[in-house]
């Protein structure tokens, strides 16, 4: 089992899909890194070789944010937002949707369950 950047890479995948599973690659990137450290897209992640896991490790490590810095970087960028009070901030803040969604129906995933309001007789 190869481990890049703190990540443990599933069995049985092609590197191109396997390196999918770190935050911050998508297969677009993955192809990319996989160019650069001149290993084949198709090569299965059980028949990887060590010499070529560390060129892979080096190639992420110079170039591109994944992982913990990428996360870290996005909460810091919402932080700023909430900090300067502006819409978008307001909306993190609130806890509702922040790219211009309608809320009078939908945006459940962002405002949570229904609350029931008491039925007067």
């Amino acid at each position: 089992m190869v481990r890049i950047a703190g990540v443990d890479l599933p069995r049985k995948k092609q590197m191109e899909i396997a390196l999918t599973y770190i935050y911050g690659i998508g297969r677009s990137r993955a192809r990319e890194i996989l160019e650069e450290a001149g290993v084949e897209t198709t090569l299965n992640s059980d028949n990887i070789s060590e010499a070529q896991a560390a060129k892979i490790r080096e190639v992420i490590e110079k170039g591109y944010a994944v992982e913990g810095d990428l996360r870290k970087e996005t909460i810091m960028n919402i932080k700023r937002l909430m900090d300067l009070g502006n819409y978008r901030g307001l909306r993190h803040r609130k806890g509702l949707p922040v790219r211009g969604q309608r809320t009078h129906t939908n945006a459940r995933t962002r405002k949570g369950r229904r609350r029931n309001m008491m039925k007067k007789s």
